[in-house]
């Protein structure tokens, strides 16, 4: 395999970190800036929608500019982004940061998938998009904990002169490494957005927004969450956010081999539905630390295992466009992201930390709706 794939998962991962990062420290965002939880939640709910907005409207925009050099100013604005949010003295110029942040972001991750597609062998082609796709599931996930453990040791900038600094490294390696790749003809984004007439496609793209939705509900605020129910402190937090970490990495690669074996409608139906039954669990169980942990673990594998299946579903749904479902399922992901970060500030601020898992979980039903409907009537072309 091309080794250049692995230097897109680093920037893949590098880029991805920014998203949820400050998930983890929006208590410390908030005492310091004088701002309520729900309002510091909605630095996470701004970067999600104008990550999920810019990234097909983007690469649309920047289709004629070679690749390698496209990605190195992608990278300074990055990089002037993070700065950005390190001199904040304000949730203004701090918000201004997160919506910087995310638009360059969001052409980063593109261009690392659609790169890792057209660059290297192509009979590694899957290969190479499923370890880019790794490198930004696992910023996704591991971004927290960095975060958490930073921000309680030096105050929560120091995640983002991190980012900043391996955000440097990252240009100086494309800069050395990454050979200058050609633009290739960009499907326009009407062409894009009418691929959604379709029932299926729609469905699947509802399906991760509803799913991610649910899930953002209660892990944007997993930290106030275990300290307001179990008393925790902020090491047991970190700890807490490093196990569903490595649970919803490890849950990418058990999805996709289960889709593989057993087809991506039966993958995606049961993900669905072990993900819902955590989430309305989780409640019942923070009287005890183990318990809770080992739901916590199930909640986070399906929290990931649901990606590649229906990935798979898409590309079998319509394989011409299989690129550009990729890209709108992310844009799908990151909605989700954005209103559920939102929702469950709304329920922080109108009830209680506590009754975040269970609104989360009514979503996840509606999820399972949309998913059925998907893949009702389409078995022999979602079984292989």
């Amino acid at each position: 395999m091309d080794k250049r794939i692995y230097l897109l998962t680093i920037v893949a991962f590098v880029v991805g970190m920014v998203e949820l990062i400050i998930g983890g420290i929006l208590d410390l965002v908030a005492t310091d800036l004088g701002i309520s939880l729900g309002q510091a939640g909605l630095l996470i709910t701004i970067f999600s929608v104008v990550f999920a907005i810019g990234a097909p409207v983007l690469l649309v925009l920047t289709a004629k500019i070679e690749r390698k050099k496209l990605m190195l100013i992608a990278l300074f604005v990055f990089l002037i982004g993070n700065f950005v949010a390190i001199i904040s003295t304000s949730f203004a110029i701090l918000f201004l940061s997160r919506i910087i942040s995310a638009a360059s972001a969001a052409l980063l991750i593109i261009l690392c998938l659609t790169l890792a597609a057209s660059i290297g062998d192509p009979k590694y082609r899957g290969r190479s998009i499923g370890l880019v796709s790794m490198g930004v599931s696992g910023s996704l996930v591991l971004g927290i904990p960095f975060g958490l453990m930073l921000g309680n040791a030096f105050g929560w900038r120091a995640p983002f002169i991190l980012i900043s600094v391996l955000t440097l490294f990252s240009m100086i390696g494309v800069y050395f490494f990454m050979e200058k790749v050609a633009p290739k003809p960009q499907v326009s984004l009407g062409k894009q957005l009418a691929s959604l007439k379709e029932r299926r496609i729609f469905f699947a793209h509802l399906t991760t927004f509803l799913f991610l939705t649910g899930h953002a509900v209660l892990y944007a605020y997993l930290t106030p969450y275990v300290k307001t129910t179990m008393g925790l402190d902020g090491n047991w937090v970190s700890i807490i956010y490093l196990i569903f970490g490595i649970a919803a990495v490890s849950g990418g690669g058990i999805g996709g081999t289960l889709s593989d074996r057993f087809g991506s409608k039966r993958t995606t139906l049961t993900t669905v539905i072990i993900f819902g039954i955590a989430l309305f669990v989780i409640p019942y169980t923070t009287f005890l630390l183990p318990l809770f942990l080992i739901v916590m673990v199930f909640w986070g594998m399906m929290s990931w295992a649901i990606t590649p299946a229906l990935q798979s579903h898409l590309i079998e749904t319509s394989p011409e466009t299989a690129d550009i479902q990729q890209s709108l399922n992310n844009s799908a992901l990151h909605f989700g992201i954005a209103f559920g970060s939102l929702i469950g500030g709304t329920v922080i601020e109108q009830a209680s930390v506590a009754q975040t898992p269970t609104v989360g979980g009514f979503f996840v039903i509606f999820a399972l709706g949309t998913a059925l409907i998907s893949m009702a009537k389409s078995r022999s072309s979602v079984y292989v």
